[in-house]
């Protein structure tokens, strides 16, 4: 049993290296409270996890808000507007339009407008004023920035008069395109 010996031993003296390296390695990892949260930005400073993009309400620009006017019915305001996301049956004259939005790489946004009822009518809206057009909400929730600028497609005035103008087809000498066929009258003849 004694040329064994040694073989245990060194396996003994491996684990011992092997517990002694990772326990090592624990105090390097710094603790659980300092860690950045799944939360923040970045999970451990390094990945930033996928975000789910959350979109709730009717989104309202200034546009849509202008063209509801006092003394429209409900359907017609429904109509432009959509939906009310908040109806409260001990309000009923109140029709709340709330929207937001948290999209990864744009800023979460969060607008509220009121629409108050007198009966069947609109008596008036409550719009906040920085309400966007449509065009400042596609540019706040865009977030491709091209890195080249965008090339213009449009020819100038002076570069349409620079280009040749194409010879103009004499109609006599111009044969048909592909083969000619007759066709029957579409109405029987009497």
């Amino acid at each position: 049993m004694r040329p064994f010996l040694p073989l245990a031993r060194g396996i003994r003296l491996s684990l011992a290296l092997a517990a002694s390296a990772s326990l090592s390695a624990c105090i390097q990892l710094p603790s659980l409270d300092k860690l950045p949260s799944v939360a923040g930005d970045k999970v451990m400073g390094l990945v930033t996890p996928y975000r789910l993009e959350v979109v709730q309400g009717n989104v309202l620009t200034k546009e849509l808000v202008a063209r509801v006017k006092p003394g429209m019915s409900r359907a017609q305001v429904r109509d432009l507007l959509g939906s009310p996301l908040l109806t409260d049956m001990f309000h009923e004259n109140r029709w709340d339009y709330v929207f937001t939005i948290k999209r990864q790489g744009a800023p979460e946004q969060k607008r509220e407008v009121v629409a108050w009822f007198d009966g069947e009518k609109l008596k008036s809206i409550d719009a906040p004023t920085d309400l966007p057009t449509e065009n400042e909400f596609i540019a706040l929730i865009n977030t491709f920035k091209p890195t080249k600028p965008v090339p213009k497609l449009e020819l100038s005035e002076t570069e349409r008069k620079a280009l040749p103008t194409p010879p103009k087809p004499d109609a006599a000498t111009t044969e048909p395109a592909g083969p000619v066929r007759s066709y029957p009258p579409l109405e029987g003849k009497s």
